[in-house]
């Protein structure tokens, strides 16, 4: 019971840390970065930057949600490998998502991500 107790409330932070990283990372970091003059211009202007940089803030989040899922499912052993591969492609599609949207799918990273959701789902459902 402890250990399950203690998956919980790890889980808990992980998934606190990711929300408390977005928004203070957004309104403390990235808004005060993006409204600096010098952003490097990146295929001819600097929002290709600020797209990259602030998908890239956010995918960390979404990363630690998918921590939170997997210390969750440890805490109802035992683990099942579905279970793990839904976590895993869940994240790496949001992952997908988050880089096509906010990149106008200009950064490539999209490709492997959804590449691996695909797989991360059917790899652990056959």
């Amino acid at each position: 019971m402890l250990v399950q107790n203690l998956l919980y409330f790890a889980a808990f932070l992980a998934f606190g840390m990711g929300v408390v990283h977005s928004l203070l990372g957004e309104k403390y970091i990235l808004m005060r970065l993006f409204r600096r003059e010098n952003i490097p211009k990146l295929f001819g202007s600097s929002d290709f930057t600020i797209r990259t940089l602030r998908f890239a803030w956010h995918l960390t989040t979404i990363a630690w949600w998918g921590f939170a899922a997997i210390l969750l499912l440890m805490a109802h052993p035992p683990m099942i490998l579905s279970e793990v591969g839904v976590v895993i492609g869940c994240v790496f599609v949001a992952h997908f998502l988050v880089a096509v949207i906010g990149t106008k799918g200009k950064h490539l990273s999209w490709i492997a991500f959804l590449a691996i959701g695909i797989i991360a789902f059917y790899a652990t459902r056959t």
